[in-house]
């Protein structure tokens, strides 16, 4: 999970979740638009997104060349493997810590 302020900005969310994969193991698929930006290493961020919808789908870490990083929600799967790795702590929001236990009304759908 990424806490940086530029992920919390790009996703709308408090962080993002992704996967980082072996560049060698992953097959692209498709076209994508891209948007460069810096990150806070220093380093070269290239964000890949869906041309027709803005779905952020895949982004390429310039300090890291051998490794793609895609977005978690992509693979519309519940079961899918929790993060192990968190990043850029510093700026969490603090109520993400016990996200799952905050006190908020729940509903099994939305309400029409």
């Amino acid at each position: 999970m990424c806490h940086c302020i530029a992920c919390q900005q790009r996703t709308g969310a408090p962080f993002s979740a992704n996967s980082r994969f072996a560049r060698e193991k992953l097959e692209i698929q498709g076209d994508s638009r891209t948007w460069e930006r810096k990150a806070d290493t220093g380093n070269g961020v290239i964000h890949h997104f869906c041309p027709d919808c803005g779905t952020t789908v895949f982004w390429e870490l310039t300090g890291f060349p051998d490794v793609v990083a895609v977005a978690n929600g992509l693979f519309a799967d519940p079961t899918y493997p929790a993060p192990t790795v968190c990043v850029w702590e510093e700026s969490k929001h603090s109520w993400t810590d016990d996200i799952a236990n905050q006190p908020m009304e729940r509903w099994a759908k939305m309400p029409e």
